[in-house]
């Protein structure tokens, strides 16, 4: 695409609560302020406004009215719009496919494909597309499992071959936030995305994050589905699609948006000072239907992640939905354990008490009113958690087939000593 090609603004289009066909509900344009930095603008087309059961794109930043919104913030990108592009997988899924072309963000919105996280959409005509009907099967799992393997051993000159197999893999949906290979597959029950292991993987990643995933849901957490399957050999994790709902004429969409949006930040270390439990506990408690069950299970996963030591707990691998008009968390997803050398420290993505990142008991308890719970029921959660975490989490990884070696190599994860206040 060069800039002489390259469109400068796309329409909106949104699933509605209920429905399986989009409608479309307003237009974006990237342009430049006078400084020539990127500027975004948002306007609700007014048909859409009118409509008895329109819903708000972004709860907080792009509220329905008929105001045009602007940003200049994520290079003129609004962060609800971000969520339903491209994540950085699908980003060099489309890069490969784009050749030597120099892309921009609105490039990402329309070259990804329409079964992208949550239930927005993007193109160049007023009228939206016929939803997509056909999906990769989970029979193509060896097939595509060999076309991510060619694209992570080189991005830019690996030969994957048949050009069809590369479309096939486009079918990437975001994860919100996920940097490993993957791709959306459907079966008789309806959609899931499927986690390949990298040939370089310490360990077997697809068994591990399907036994943490499991794990989490034995210590109170909301987790999505997920299983383990065998392809070309290989383990798969496939993760149930909770963004989606299987119809007899397709596919009812939930709306979704990152903890990143909800946090008005951006996923770069430079914005890590907003990459906050803390705050995002204040954000899910203004949008969602039922605050102090949200903050609590927030408050759950948090300790869980400490006590896992999941160092990838940014704030895209937390999500809000809404399959109706209500909002709450989505399902946990991308709880991954971590092998960190100290036994001392160890520090979460983001701030979760008043030690900052510090993955430690006392931290986590320092602002549980925060989240609604006052701090004796905070401890027996973090205490409870615990001694599950410490007594259970080998014979679950190993009842879900993680091998002894592997359990070795990630032993060290688990409520690690300075947890309890090791210094």
């Amino acid at each position: 695409m060069t800039s002489e090609t390259r469109p400068a603004g796309c329409y909106v289009y949104i699933t509605l609560p209920g429905e399986t066909r989009p409608v479309t509900a307003g237009r974006y344009e990237l342009t430049t302020d006078r400084r020539g930095s990127a500027l975004g603008r948002f306007v609700y087309g007014r048909s859409y406004r009118e409509r008895p059961d329109a819903v708000p794109i972004d709860p907080l930043d792009l509220k329905l009215g008929p105001r045009v919104y602007e940003t200049a913030a994520l290079n003129g990108m609004f962060g609800a719009l971000r969520d339903a592009g491209p994540d950085y997988w699908g980003r060099r899924v489309i890069e490969r496919h784009a050749g030597k072309a120099q892309l921009g963000e609105l490039d990402y919105l329309l070259c990804s494909p329409d079964d992208r996280a949550g239930a927005l959409g993007f193109g160049l005509n007023v009228t939206p597309p016929a939803p997509m009907r056909l999906f990769n099967r989970t029979l193509d799992l060896a097939k595509l499992q060999a076309v991510a393997d060619a694209i992570v051993r080189n991005e830019d000159k690996a030969d994957t071959g048949d050009a069809a197999q590369i479309e096939e893999l486009l079918l990437v949906g975001t994860s919100m936030g996920g940097a490993r290979p993957k791709a959306v597959v459907e079966d008789e029950d309806g959609l899931w995305l499927a986690k390949f292991n990298r040939p370089d993987d310490r360990w077997n990643s697809a068994r591990i994050e399907h036994a943490m995933l499991t794990l989490g849901r034995s210590c109170g957490l909301t987790t999505a589905e997920s299983r383990i399957v065998r392809a070309g050999g290989r383990d798969v994790l496939l993760v149930r699609r909770f963004d989606r709902e299987k119809m007899a004429d397709g596919y009812r969409r939930t709306r979704m948006i990152s903890g990143l949006t909800l946090l008005r930040t951006e996923d770069t270390h430079r914005a890590r000072d907003r990459w906050s439990y803390v705050l995002l506990v204040e954000e899910l408690r203004r949008v969602t239907a039922e605050p102090r069950r949200e903050a609590v299970e927030l408050f759950r996963r948090m300790c869980f992640n400490a006590l896992i030591s999941n160092t990838d707990d940014h704030p895209r691998n937390h999500a809000v939905i809404a399959r109706d008009r209500d909002r709450a968390l989505s399902p946990a997803y991308d709880l991954t354990p971590t092998s960190p050398v100290s036994v001392e420290r160890r520090d979460l993505a983001m701030s979760c008490g008043d030690a900052g990142r510090f993955a430690n008991a006392d931290n986590l308890l320092s602002q549980s009113a925060r989240f609604l719970i006052p701090a004796e029921e905070a401890a027996s959660i973090i205490d409870d958690m615990e001694a599950r975490v410490k007594a259970t989490w080998y014979g679950v990884a190993r009842g879900e087939g993680v091998t002894e070696k592997d359990c070795r190599l990630i032993a060290g994860a688990f409520a690690y000593p300075g947890f309890r206040g090791v210094r």
